[in-house]
């Protein structure tokens, strides 16, 4: 009986050719090498000129136009924050950010802080605007600046403007002092 199945598989595979290749064709092109080497080298690049700064974007809070933003560190007291809020206590500098890019307003912002910093200025104002997107999402840069100044080491807090001074679309940012330690906190 074994002859019989043998000589019934010889007969079924008669006219069948051998396969030339141990290969599959998946129907995905084939990667172009040279290009991928090329993507790899411009990926390495661009993560060596990311300025570290400190502020990330790994975790953006979506915030609404209209949203009115506060925000105050540990120890800030209320009174103070009441005081921001009113606008009662006077920002000694200004930044638009209107029509910059993340990472452009990113910079500007770190930028403006530091010189802030520099010259012991108690309060500033920062215009993020409040666009509404094109693809009907929450306003990028407000978003970003609402996440940023959370995590800056000098912000102390930071709440939206009186209308006069931009209202939702700005945000006056209380700031430490470094040779008054101790007073800010």
């Amino acid at each position: 009986m074994q002859d019989d199945d043998f000589s019934l598989f010889k007969a079924e595979l008669r006219g069948v050719k051998p396969l030339t290749q141990d290969r599959a064709d998946t129907g995905k092109s084939r990667p172009d090498v040279k290009r991928l080497a090329t993507l790899r080298q411009a990926a390495a690049t661009r993560v060596e000129s990311i300025k570290v700064d400190g502020l990330s974007d790994q975790f953006v809070i979506d915030v609404g136009a209209e949203d009115p933003l506060h925000w105050a560190a540990n120890g800030v007291q209320e009174g103070q924050m009441r005081k921001l809020k009113l606008g009662q206590i006077a920002f000694d500098g200004s930044l638009d950010l209107h029509g910059m890019s993340v990472e452009k307003a990113r910079d500007t912002l770190w930028e403006f802080l530091a010189e802030a910093n520099k010259f012991e200025v108690r309060c500033v104002r920062v215009t993020h605007g409040k666009a509404a997107r094109k693809d009907g999402r929450k306003p990028l840069i407000k978003s970003h600046v609402n996440t940023w100044l959370r995590q800056h080491p000098q912000v102390l807090g930071f709440t939206s403007c009186l209308p006069k001074h931009g209202g939702t679309g700005a945000v006056y940012v209380m700031l430490k002092r470094t040779m008054m330690d101790g007073r800010d906190e």
